[in-house]
């Protein structure tokens, strides 16, 4: 179903905009995801706005039959609205899935405005209007919104979600009357004659909680002063409306862990369905918006399959068990030792894919960055890698360190000759590129498609002999995902198996935690680090080297990262985690390297790739190129004194100077520099303004000061 702004190849632009990895930015991630996509209009590409909705579930399924889907009702509403001469962004088209249990999507044009009604009304609501919306008169805004409310129901429109989310607010030039654009219109009804009491209801959903304001509101509305009675069955309205909405959020949070473990999981509506037949260890599928697998075997189906290797996991589990008193006593005497002698900063380095649309702003951006340690993940069950031969031979032409990562996903688990094929032929190809080689993925992860040791075993082996066959090659493992070393212990201390690591790796994420200074366990990112080093240096298969070859934080960005909106950060804290991590984590000394992935990515990049082939520069790609620039080749002489809640590393230069990083947890908090700063940069590079003394000022974002000779 399209309405206007018809493009040459139709089908073409409906593909594209159902496309989610399209989307050029997320408004928001919820149970419904909003994106902006580009529609290639006659005229020219226009923006337009993508509601996606689930039909997940029999409910969901049944109101399709019976009403339509959700997407056809906002379209058909959006029609009514503009011919009553009402403002809703204008509809452009509906995306129905074939399947069942397929989203439907609603394409409308993306509408201008100068701000959601919602956080004016927070803002009028808390007395701060005047200051945060000095150009707005309340008057005039809730008189129009009640004039709106009151065309809305002549028209005989039932909108059934009527909140300041749903209502947008644009000021004309020249002083004109605030023009209100309706959203949200697949729950309305039309074509129906509301009683006074319906009507009452309706309007009290508007948060609007001061009984002056109510007043005006009211006013508008019926364009006389409300009468008592009128009044009366409003405020009893919004009351009962209030009430109900506390009762259901507080049994929500009394329920949420309830339903966590009963409710079945849902993949998001991208996700491609598990494979006919598939088994229950097989039911994985790539997710590209995430760029990794999806497992869709439930709770029920992945403790079955733990059961039925449960032989397996009491031998890993005895390994662990022999290994930890070992392991606790290098912890203790490691974070004896910790900051007692200055150790080389090691560099960061970051993880990267080709990125085909642009290879060469690809290569500008990595060189702006400044690292010279670059990570590329191949991918053994691709038929092709000549892009990223490509890329590998062009960086290390430039004279970037490359390390190559190998992971494996369910196909080749099971197919174990396709799996030491592909790692013979990527061997052949990219080691005259680097000599780094790390075999395996997220290994605890059943989604990359291992459910036991003994199955990641068995391809460390065949990838072993055929990675060695390659003079001074290094190989890496076993790659455990998370604050999980009960699963690194496991495999270093197996004695099963041929096989022995040069390096011990680990996708060290803490992103769960929020900030890296936070605990889990007990254990901050630092004692994560130590207790890293404590287990390879006591195993049986490895030496002391340890890499940490994954770690980041995803951005609130719509499904583009698999850990959820629970742990999501904006980009302005997301740079700040990224610095803090790679001075906590290298400042032990303990690292040799670690690598933010990815370099390219939506949901959680340095680098956002929108439209056309520029890459975005995010606030992370700019602290991680100021850290870079600042620190590399750094001497870390270990932390100074700071109050509780901040913290300052000491850093010598090469140059022979001396540098301290300097950060609080939160709130901005005053700490005592050994010397008065020659300069003070930001997290992101720029110079600010130094005072005289040493007695400086840290907050949550590093900053950086170069102390006087």
């Amino acid at each position: 179903m399209v309405l206007g702004y018809r493009p040459g190849d139709l089908e073409a632009a409906l593909r594209r905009a159902a496309d989610a990895g399209a989307a050029e930015r997320t408004l928001h991630w919820g149970r419904n995801y909003l994106y902006v996509a580009r529609w290639p209009a006659p005229g020219g590409p226009v923006e337009v706005v993508v509601k996606q909705f689930r039909n997940q579930g029999w409910r969901a399924r049944w109101r399709r039959r019976r009403r339509g889907s959700q997407a056809e009702r906002a379209f058909r509403v959006g029609l009514a609205l503009a011919a009553a001469g009402l403002r809703t962004p204008q509809p452009v088209a509906v995306v129905e899935s074939a399947e069942a249990e397929g989203p439907s999507l609603y394409v409308s044009l993306l509408q201008p405005h100068d701000f959601e009604l919602r956080y004016f009304l927070r803002a009028l609501n808390a007395a701060r209007a005047v200051e945060e919306y000095p150009a707005v008169e309340p008057r005039v805004l809730l008189a129009a919104l009640g004039r709106l409310a009151a065309d809305l129901h002549a028209a005989g429109v039932w909108h059934r979600d009527w909140t300041s989310g749903n209502v947008l607010v644009r000021y004309p030039g020249g002083g004109g009357a605030p023009e209100l654009w309706l959203l949200d219109l697949n729950r309305a009804r039309t074509g129906r004659r509301l009683g006074p009491w319906r009507r009452l209801r309706e309007l009290s959903r508007m948060p609007i909680l001061r009984r002056e304001h109510q007043a005006i509101y009211l006013e508008g509305y019926f364009d006389r002063p409300a009468r008592r009675v009128e009044r009366g069955f409003y405020r009893v309205a919004q009351a009962a409306f209030l009430a109900k909405n506390r009762w259901k959020l507080g049994l929500r949070r009394a329920t949420a862990g309830l339903v966590a473990r009963v409710r079945p999981r849902r993949a998001h509506v991208h996700i491609p369905p598990a494979p006919a037949g598939a088994g229950r260890r097989d039911k994985v599928v790539w997710d590209a918006l995430s760029d990794q697998p999806h497992q869709h075997a439930g709770r029920r189906e992945r403790l079955l399959v733990r059961l039925a290797d449960t032989p397996a996991h009491l031998e890993e589990t005895a390994v662990v068990v022999s290994a930890l008193p070992r392991i606790a006593r290098r912890f203790r005497e490691l974070r004896r030792e910790l900051y007692a002698r200055p150790v080389p900063w090691g560099e960061p380095g970051v993880c990267l894919r080709p990125w085909p649309r642009a290879p060469e702003e690809l290569l500008r951006a990595v060189e702006e960055l400044g690292v010279r340690r670059l990570l590329l993940r191949l991918h053994p069950w691709q038929a092709e890698h000549h892009e990223e031969e490509v890329l590998a031979g062009e960086l290390h032409r430039r004279g970037y360190e490359l390390a190559f990562a190998l992971p494996q996903n369910r196909d080749l688990v099971r197919d174990r000759a396709r799996w030491r094929a592909s790692v013979a032929e990527l061997a052949e190809r990219f080691a005259p590129f680097g000599r780094h080689f790390q075999v395996g993925q997220a290994i605890n992860r059943s989604k990359w498609g291992i459910w036991n040791l003994r199955e990641y075993v068995a391809l460390l082996e065949s990838a072993g002999e055929e990675l060695r066959r390659h003079p001074g090659i290094e190989i890496l493992g076993p790659a455990v995902i998370d604050f999980e070393y009960h699963a690194t212990a496991a495999v270093l201390n197996l004695r099963r198996g041929d096989y022995r690591f040069d390096a011990v790796s680990a996708l060290l994420y803490v992103d769960r935690r929020g900030a890296p200074e936070s605990r889990q366990l007990g254990f901050s990112t630092v004692d994560k680090v130590v207790l890293l080093r404590a287990i390879a240096e006591t195993s049986r298969r490895a030496g002391p080297r340890c890499w940490v070859t994954e770690f980041n934080w995803p951005l609130r960005e719509g499904p583009h990262a698999p850990a959820g909106r629970a742990v999501a950060v904006d980009e302005g804290r997301q740079a700040d985690y990224l610095a803090r991590y790679y001075l906590l984590a290298l400042g032990t000394g303990l690292l040799e390297r670690a690598y933010w992935w990815q370099l390219v990515a939506k949901g959680y990049g340095l680098l956002d790739p929108g439209e056309g082939e520029a890459l975005r520069r995010r606030p992370a790609f700019h602290a991680l190129a100021a850290l870079v620039r600042r620190l590399a080749g750094s001497t870390f002489l270990g932390p100074l004194p700071a109050p509780p809640g901040a913290w300052l590393y000491r850093l010598a230069a090469p140059d022979g100077g001396e540098w301290v990083a300097g950060w609080s947890r939160g709130e901005p908090l005053g700490v005592e520099l050994p010397r008065p700063a020659e300069e003070v940069i930001s997290r992101s590079g720029e110079p600010l303004a130094s005072r005289p003394g040493s007695r400086v000022e840290v907050g949550s974002a590093v900053r950086y000061f170069r102390l006087r000779g």
